[in-house]
């Protein structure tokens, strides 16, 4: 295993860059980050349309993550790489396709994790702003949206981790990921695939093992500023 890294280390790494397109554990950190990104704004979207009292805007946008988060994603992925180029009306790439599939499919699993962080906060915070006079807008994005995500952020990075799990999907689009960089040293060497394939789920697993890591150390420390303002709060004048 040791020999299978120091010889292809730089294709796991980079892929054939800069032969070649970049690929490798760059371009699944790459997607990873550009899928979660894009779909961060929309994700706040849906969840401040599910919390919506209008009907119009809160049944279409439940249906909405309630559909996307129902189905596997590879189902996704064939839809989006199938029907996009039909709507653009060109050929679209496999790390195209991921990025768009990720966009979607992470918007509901966030909206889902920044709707709870909205509900978890106090009544007060909002009936404060609204003595205050400041109208929906201000209230939404200055005073609730702001703590919400920040106590969320744990869970964000989970999700962040998850999405780079889910990046190893794009190998049957050909999507030049890390997977897919596994699945050419694998062609090449051809006798060790127990190997090549362990040497990805270590890599795999150590990525993700340090972002859990650090979610932990964040949900611990978001914990004890809660603790902290408590204990402030519970001290009389």
């Amino acid at each position: 295993m040791f020999q299978i890294l120091q010889d292809n280390w730089l294709l796991f790494l980079i892929g054939q860059y800069p032969h070649g397109p970049i690929g490798g554990l760059a371009m699944t950190l790459f997607m990873a980050v550009l899928g979660l990104s894009l779909s961060f704004p929309l994700a706040i979207v849906l969840a401040l349309a599910r919390l919506s009292p209008y009907r119009w805007l809160r049944l279409p946008a439940t249906a909405i993550v309630h559909v996307v988060r129902g189905l596997p994603l590879i189902m996704f992925i064939f839809w989006v790489y199938f029907v996009a180029p039909l709507v653009i009306g060109r050929p679209v790439g496999g790390v195209e396709t991921l990025v768009i599939t990720l966009v979607i499919y992470e918007a509901s699993y966030l909206s889902e994790i920044i709707r709870a962080g909205i509900q978890g906060l106090p009544k007060g915070q909002v009936e404060a702003a609204k003595a205050l006079g400041l109208g929906y807008f201000p209230t939404t994005f200055r005073v609730v949206l702001p703590q919400a995500l920040y106590n969320m952020l744990p869970s964000m990075v989970s999700q962040f981790v998850s999405t780079i799990k889910e990046t190893s999907l794009g190998y049957v689009i050909s999507a030049n990921e890390l997977t897919f960089a596994a699945a050419q040293v694998n062609n090449q060497l051809m006798t060790q695939p127990f190997e090549v394939y362990g040497l990805l789920a270590l890599t795999y697993f150590a990525l993700c093992f340090t972002l859990t890591s650090v979610a932990r150390l964040l949900e611990r420390r978001i914990a004890a500023e809660r603790g902290s303002g408590l204990s402030i709060a519970a001290v009389p004048a």
